[in-house]
């Protein structure tokens, strides 16, 4: 594994402490990322995306999906089956948090679950103020702002007078 130095984004930037230790501790593999149950995550438009889980066993009342401060949980836990003899269990159906970390902007706008499949869509709304906008340049006679203010005050000293 590569070892990188973080120490010059540390030193260039201001209030990115947050994914700058998430990249510390992604790349010296302090988290340990689960890999129950498994999903996908795709992009459908330029601001669309949907997470898809694999939830084979769980029904609508065993999961929950929470966005709390910018993640995603999505939670399951199994009520309480009878005893069952089992002479071999292959399908999963133990309890499970999984956390995605959602940008700025990026809202949920809904959840369906079929087929075992769990689809979350989400949607990047960036707000009107913050989307890049044009400025006109408007033509001028070619005098400064300065030289227009100093013959304003001219005029007004003439009238004055």
């Amino acid at each position: 594994m590569r070892n990188f130095d973080l120490a010059p984004l540390y030193r260039s930037t201001v209030g990115f402490d947050q994914l700058a230790n998430m990249m510390d501790r992604v790349l010296s593999n302090e988290v340990a990322q689960p890999t129950y149950p498994p999903y996908n995550i795709e992009k459908l438009d330029q601001d669309a995306y949907r997470i898809t889980i694999a939830v084979a066993g769980f029904t609508d009342a065993d999961l929950a999906i929470e966005v709390k401060e910018h993640a995603l949980i999505v939670s399951a836990k199994k009520a309480d089956e009878d005893k069952r003899s089992y002479l071999h269990r292959g399908i999963a159906t133990r309890a499970f948090e999984r956390r995605f970390h959602l940008a700025d902007h990026v809202k949920v706008t809904g959840a369906t679950h079929a087929d075992g499949l769990l689809h979350i869509d989400l949607v990047r709304e960036v707000p009107e103020a913050l989307k890049p906008r044009r400025i006109e340049i408007t033509k001028t006679d070619g005098r400064t702002v300065n030289a227009k203010a100093l013959e304003a005050k001219q005029t007004e000293e003439q009238e004055t007078v």
